[in-house]
């Protein structure tokens, strides 16, 4: 996946990440539910309890923890209230729990009652995946020979179609299968491109409280834009390097003087069209560039 930028998550946040991949891996966890963290606001406690819960099942208790543990960089912030703790709470559980085969047939296995017979009758459901996405589910060692291959031949785009069904016990024997390759997921090319997308995420949030507080809802609802799997997904992911690079990033840095950064996001995001070209969207993000004086970063 091409990010359009370079991702720079603060090196406690990468650690983070990295402590739970291995720790999945070598299988060094405990089998403790993650605690809520200290200090959580006591409304937000029933959401934050599921999105743990949840990504458990999604996942593993250590990669719970890693949610707990990004959440923690902001309860007690200066700037952060419930209601902008509450949207980063939500946005990042569902942006950790992102739909991939894996995921899909899961959701497909919760069809059956608890002595998992089968339903009654559940309607198929028919996905549409890019090569690339599927191949890019596997551990990186598997895929990245394959996506070379495919990519050389000009096939990593092609759509392919995947039927989930929970109707008869051949189906639900291959349901399990492919749930059961969640323990490889964090192995998978796929979920180190979002780990470094989150931990940017989550980064520009904290460049926000700092130089932009008023900005920070806008840049946190960004992750509203990156949702699903195939095309749309990719698109999302391109819009959204597109801002953050283009106007973001640039105020953060000290070289666009745009006093009003909510209010650009907001209209960069209404010039979003289903264009892999982005041209009405980048024509937009210069238009905004024109109307302010670059400025020298201070040294």
């Amino acid at each position: 996946m091409n990010s359009g930028g370079t991702a720079v998550p603060d090196d406690d946040g990468l650690l983070a990440s990295l402590r739970y991949l291995f720790a999945d891996i070598i299988g060094d966890q405990d089998d403790a539910t993650p605690m809520l963290p200290d200090a959580c606001p006591e409304q937000l406690a029933p959401a934050v309890g599921d999105a743990i819960h949840s990504l458990i099942v999604y996942q593993s208790v250590s990669y719970a923890q890693l949610y707990v543990d990004r959440l923690k960089r902001f309860i007690g912030r200066r700037g952060v209230d419930p209601a902008m703790l509450a949207e980063i709470a939500q946005l990042m559980a569902q942006r950790m729990a992102y739909e991939d085969p894996i995921r899909i047939a899961q959701i497909k296995l919760g069809e059956l009652d608890e002595a998992g017979r089968l339903p009654a009758r559940s309607v198929d459901d028919i996905k549409r995946f890019r090569l690339d996405e599927l191949i890019g589910a596997l551990p990186a060692v598997v895929a990245d020979p394959v996506l070379g291959g495919l990519d050389q031949i000009g096939w990593l785009r092609r759509n392919v179609s995947i039927r989930f069904s929970a109707n008869s016990r051949f189906s639900v024997r291959r349901l399990k299968i492919e749930a059961g390759l969640k323990r490889w997921r964090l192995f998978s090319v796929r979920y180190g491109n979002e780990r470094v997308w989150v931990e940017r995420w989550l980064h520009m949030i904290d460049r926000s409280l700092t130089k932009q507080p008023k900005a920070t809802m806008a840049v946190i609802q960004t992750a509203t834009m990156i949702r699903g799997y195939g095309d749309p997904y990719r698109q999302g992911m391109a819009d959204w390097h597109a801002i953050i690079d283009g106007l973001v990033k640039p105020v953060f840095d000290g070289t666009l003087a745009l006093s009003d950064l909510a209010g650009a996001i907001a209209e960069a995001r209404a010039a979003i069209l289903p264009d892999p070209r982005q041209a009405s969207l980048k024509r937009k993000i210069a238009e905004i560039r024109a109307r302010v004086p670059a400025t020298t970063p201070a040294v």
